[in-house]
């Protein structure tokens, strides 16, 4: 299995691009400076609780509404300075739903069973990202030309989140344009790790892995077309879910999908705690979520488990750290040792050519024959139309309203070929039906989330493939559970896809749950922790 010449020259290609790209952004990029090295402590105890508790909480008056948002709000205020991760809140709105939400289990003369039923989420706080639409919030995905855009509705999503009775806190920081591993655009500028102020918190949702991550928020919406949940839930300590393929609706985010990618992107949950996720999922995917059967019983001890180390060396994509591959490894032994299961390795060849399936496919016509919308017409959007090499020359000089990942991006779409390789798409059908013939209805497979811990702001520049360990799920359709699994030696947090057949979402749901369990789940950043 080989590439052809051509492929292998624009893979050499490609790196000489980056790492020019990334030499040239140390020399002209201003650095950050940070007056403090780690986040305050939580002090308030409500901010350690999961949505559900918090729910039920309220439902029986042990706690009021306006009590968890307030702390919440007065969290957020304590670390965002520090983070920059919400970029515009909506505190007096929300104390004054909270406020309503009080009145309502005052006056419910149907008891708390009722209340959970029909408003499961009822008086909790959540926060969005900005890409979606949230009524009154902006909408600008980072993009200059749209700073003055404001939504007049919500996206389905977030309607339906809203509906089960969360209240909205604002809206969070994401990559410009949604296409990039750093949450980092110059319209509201670069969000910060809460375990590391120094070191990027993923993309495109990087604002919601950070907010969340730093304990400024309990539950949040992400959207998903290349690993843009599950990244930046690995990088800040929290879980993550991209579901199985038409399960959430999409609609009401930008920029919207075109081509084949609108089967790649999906909505889904992102949260501090486990046991938050089925009831998110079930609650965002509506009558869509009855597929999932969620409910149904997962008994973890008749599941067969399978672990993938690496994706077989791929020349683009960096080595996988050895901390990684120790955690997935010592998931491996918690499972054998505790449900009495045999976990079989596995390499699987295929998996080399990952962003060369995700590029290809990314880049294909949708069923009307019509390419996708190139990352220059999305630049364009409401202004002059853009010319990449133009706009580069312009960054060097500081004149460019765009990132230089952005430009970059436009850059190497320049160099795409319009005819895939019958090579990269054969390795593509050959990968879908071994994995989903190797899963079936039972199987969980344990796949790196990326290969390094989170790096320090820009590295992403000069690893612009590393995204592909999440990406290719996308392209396949499986639907996958980030679970973070402790902290590293430098206090960063460690992680573990669980990626399970199609429509098999309750599988890699319950394996984490038993994760949280068994690894501790989400730390509270800058505290000592034990490693199991």
């Amino acid at each position: 299995m080989a590439l052809t010449r051509f492929e292998r020259f624009l893979g050499r290609l490609l790196r000489a691009v980056v790492w020019i790209l990334f030499a040239a952004f140390k020399l002209f990029a201003p650095q950050q400076r940070h007056g403090v090295s780690s986040l305050p402590p939580i002090t308030n105890p409500l901010l350690l609780l999961s949505a559900m508790q918090l729910a039920r909480k309220i439902r029986r008056k042990e706690v009021t509404s306006v009590e968890v948002v307030q702390a919440y709000i007065d969290r957020i205020q304590e670390v965002n300075p520090l983070i920059n991760a919400m970029v515009k809140d909506r505190f007096s709105a929300a104390l004054q739903e909270a406020a309503q939400v009080d009145k309502l289990i005052e006056e419910e003369s149907g008891g708390e069973d009722v209340l959970e039923d029909r408003l499961p989420l009822l008086g909790v706080p959540i926060t969005v990202k900005e890409a979606f639409a949230l009524q009154g919030m902006p909408n600008s995905t980072g993009l200059l030309t749209r700073r003055d855009l404001v939504s007049g509705a919500d996206a389905p999503s977030v309607a339906l989140l809203k509906r089960a009775g969360a209240i909205p806190l604002g809206v969070t920081n994401c990559s410009e344009l949604c296409m990039w591993l750093e949450s980092h655009n110059h319209l509201y500028g670069i969000t910060n790790n809460p375990y590391d102020l120094e070191r990027i918190v993923g993309g495109s949702s990087g604002g919601e892995g950070s907010i969340l991550g730093a304990g400024s928020s309990v539950i949040g919406i992400g959207s998903d077309i290349g690993g843009s949940i599950r990244i930046p839930c690995f990088f800040n300590g929290i879980f993550g879910h991209k579901p199985s393929v038409g399960i959430v609706n999409n609609e009401g985010q930008y920029p919207p999908a075109s081509g084949q990618q609108m089967g790649f992107l999906c909505t889904g949950p992102m949260c501090r705690y486990a046991e938050d996720l089925i009831p998110m999922l079930s609650i965002m995917g509506g009558l869509n979520a009855e597929k999932l059967s969620l409910s149904a019983e997962v008994d973890l001890k008749k599941l067969r488990f399978f672990s993938v180390p690496h994706n077989g060396g791929s020349h683009l994509v960096s080595p996988v750290e050895p901390q990684l591959l120790h955690a997935q490894k010592m998931v491996v032994k918690r499972l054998e040792a505790d449900l009495g299961v045999k976990v079989q390795e596995l390499l699987i060849p295929q998996l080399k050519y990952s962003f060369q399936i995700w590029g290809t496919m990314m880049a294909s016509p949708g069923k009307d024959g019509k390419p996708p919308t190139t990352f220059a017409e999305l630049m364009s959007e409401g202004g002059k139309k853009v010319w990449p090499a133009w706009e580069l020359f312009k960054w060097f000089l500081g004149f460019s309203s765009h990132t230089l990942a952005a430009i970059g991006l436009a850059l190497v779409e320049l160099f795409q070929s319009s005819h895939p390789s019958p090579f990269i798409m054969q390795q593509k059908e050959s990968l879908q039906q071994e994995l989903e013939e190797l899963l079936g209805t039972d199987g969980v497979l344990l796949y790196p989330c990326h290969p390094q811990i989170a790096p320090k702001h820009h590295h992403p520049i000069f690893t612009p493939f590393n995204f592909s360990y999440t990406g290719i799920f996308n392209i396949l359709g499986l639907p996958v559970t980030q679970c973070p699994l402790g902290l590293s030696a430098e206090g960063l947090p460690m992680g573990v896809q669980i990626v399970t057949g199609k429509l098999q979402d309750r599988l890699s749901l319950a394996t984490a749950l038993y994760l949280e369990k068994a690894f501790g789940g989400w730390r509270e950043p800058g505290k000592t922790t034990i490693k199991p």
